[in-house]
């Protein structure tokens, strides 16, 4: 009779099913070994708890990902982390009831934000006035010079000593085309590196109101004697053979690490594919500068992207975000994401981590992004900000394109920009007039 029973108690206790997962959707725009990564990120996280399981999907470029996930968003099926790029960050303050503050989730979930424990340029762009953290900072990036040292060798360039100024940019240019280079240099995205990286390594405005931090009222700047001038020398290098465009977007940062273009203005993130691809010694330097400009070079400013909650979801599943947002804090996690992908490392502690480890010195110029970032901001320099900026960067690769091909003049091109942008600033002034 006791064997029957316990056979009976065994059997009702296989029959319980066990408890279900609590999945969380992820939506990201990671392609190559960057895809490679955040599939990692997740794994990882479900690997270390039983209770949530983080789903990455790939939903395109950041300029498809954000208006597929407001469609869903309105259609009652949006994904609960959504990955937006920076320039997306005022149009999702705006969307009001669409998101939650990260600030809030982790709050709700009885975990604390500490912003002293961040690099200020990073936490202080995702953060409101009021000092809650509103999205999280997963892939921060800056804009960073790439270059081929074994072109430059070929060249009779010192393959140690990349160009620091712009003028030395056109004089490296010339001598990788005379040494058979049919690409010395180009750039990805083109409006973020060429006009508003630019202005803020420059000590410039870029907008009024402090690049937008001001308020909705800032209004577009980038035709500026020094835009103007900056543009034009671009165009002659491109009229020489010695800036060849390459595509909007990342598109032209396969023509760098393929090894047909010498120099590369691009995203730091860059260093995972370049890593992964090049069949070269390559090199990452500061951004070029302007040497006669006053303030310069002053910083660069945050790109990549960030990770937005959306609204309208259960208690339960917001706090699955919370814990996988407090475990991608962890020093050890941001510092290994940082020396594999190239991305800034958003704490100090990371920072601080892989300084310890030894791993600058082993990786010449992987600390570049990072110090062209922790330099004192001013108020012409801390970042921009503006609403339908997606839609003024389309104007940037719209009106740059024309210069290019020689159809516009620089000022032509960058009047343009400002009133066509302009236009696109004002209608979102009125549309979030409170």
């Amino acid at each position: 009779m006791k064997l029957q029973l316990t056979a009976f108690a065994m059997a009702a206790a296989l029959s319980i099913p066990a408890q279900a997962q609590t999945e969380i959707q992820w939506w990201h725009s990671m392609t190559g070994g960057l895809n490679d990564w955040v599939i990692d990120l997740a794994n990882d996280f479900n690997a270390s708890q039983k209770e949530y399981k983080i789903v990455p999907t790939y939903k395109g470029t950041y300029d498809e990902t954000m208006p597929a996930a407001v469609a869903a968003f309105r259609a009652g099926n949006a994904p609960h982390i959504l990955q937006v790029f920076e320039v997306g960050t005022a149009t999702m303050m705006a969307a009001k009831g669409a998101v939650v503050p990260v600030g809030k989730v982790l709050a709700d979930a009885g975990y604390k934000f500490d912003p002293k424990a961040y690099i200020p340029a990073v936490v202080g762009y995702y953060t409101a006035p009021t000092g809650q953290m509103l999205s999280f900072p997963l892939n921060s990036s800056t804009t960073v010079f790439n270059y081929n040292k074994d072109l430059f060798r070929k060249a009779g360039l010192d393959p140690n000593k990349p160009p620091a100024t712009w003028p030395e940019v056109v004089l490296a240019a010339a001598k990788l085309k005379a040494s058979g280079v049919t690409c010395p240099f180009t750039t990805s995205w083109q409006g973020w590196t060429q006009l508003e990286s630019f202005s803020t390594w420059h000590n410039t405005l870029f907008a009024s109101q402090n690049n937008g931090f001001g308020g909705t009222g800032a209004r577009l700047l980038v035709n500026s004697p020094l835009h103007v001038r900056h543009i034009e020398n671009l165009s002659n290098m491109a009229k020489q053979g010695l800036f060849v465009y390459r595509g909007r977007g990342n598109k032209p940062d396969a023509s760098f690490y393929s090894g047909e273009c010498a120099m590369a203005t691009a995203s730091s993130s860059t260093y995972a594919t370049i890593k992964k691809n090049a069949k070269f010694e390559f090199g990452i330097a500061p951004l070029p500068y302007y040497p006669d400009v006053a303030g310069a070079p002053q910083n660069t400013i945050i790109g990549g992207a960030s990770l937005w909650v959306m609204g309208g979801k259960k208690p339960a599943e917001y706090k699955g975000v919370a814990k996988f947002f407090n475990h991608l804090t962890n020093a050890d996690i941001q510092a290994k994401s940082h020396q594999r992908t190239g991305y800034l490392p958003i704490t100090l502690a990371s920072f601080a981590l892989t300084e310890k480890s030894g791993f600058y010195k082993q990786n010449p110029g992987t600390d570049v992004a990072v110090n062209q970032m922790i330099r004192k901001t001013t108020d012409k320099s801390r970042g921009i900000r503006l609403g339908n900026f997606v839609q003024v960067r389309a104007v940037e690769d719209e009106e740059l394109e024309q210069v290019w091909a020689g159809k516009k003049t620089a000022k032509e091109a960058l009047d343009s920009i400002v009133s066509r942008g302009n236009e696109l600033l004002e209608r979102f002034e009125k549309a979030n007039k409170r």
